[in-house]
C-alpha cells in the first residue's frame, strides 16, 4: 500500500451552519462543497488548507456515528484520511497485517470517493480512512 498524501481531516461539529463561518470569516477559507452522504447519517461541509481539505462533519441522526461522536467526546477531530491508488488493495494488504477493520471492503464517501475506515483499536487511537477515486 502506497499512502499519496493526506485526503483529508475530518471535524465533527453540531452544526455547520455554525461552524462554516468560522472557516470562511475568521480563518480565511471558502467552502467550496457541501453534501448529504445518507447511509452514513452525515452531512459534510469541504474546504482546502493547501493541498489537503478540511472534512466538517454534522450528524443528520443522533444514532449516526458522528451523533454518537458528538455525544461522547463533543465536537472536534474525528478522523485522518489518506489517499491511496485503491481502497479494496489497501484493506486487504491492513488486514493481513492484523489491523482491525471497520469496513472490510469500500464503499461509498461524500465527493465520489472509495472510502473504509480503519479501528482506532488497531491505529494508535485514532480513526484511520484510506480514500481512492
Amino acid at each position: 500500500m502506497k499512502i499519496s498524501h493526506i485526503e483529508h481531516i475530518g471535524i465533527a461539529v453540531k452544526s455547520l451552519d455554525e461552524a462554516i463561518p468560522f472557516y470562511e470569516e475568521i480563518l480565511g477559507m471558502k467552502c467550496y462543497a457541501i453534501e448529504e452522504v445518507a447511509d452514513q447519517k452525515v452531512k459534510t461541509a469541504f474546504f482546502m488548507a493547501g493541498q489537503t481539505k478540511i472534512e466538517l462533519l454534522e450528524s443528520t441522526d443522533s444514532e449516526g456515528p458522528i451523533g454518537k461522536f458528538i455525544d461522547k467526546k463533543g465536537q472536534g477531530i474525528h478522523h485522518i484520511a489518506f489517499a491511496v491508488d485503491n481502497v479494496n488493495e489497501a484493506l486487504n494488504e491492513l488486514s493481513s497485517k492484523e489491523i482491525q477493520l471497520i469496513d472490510k471492503t469500500g464503499r461509498k464517501g461524500a465527493e465520489g470517493l472509495n472510502i473504509g475506515f480503519l479501528h482506532p483499536k488497531s491505529t494508535l487511537g485514532v480513526l484511520t480512512e484510506v480514500c481512492s477515486k
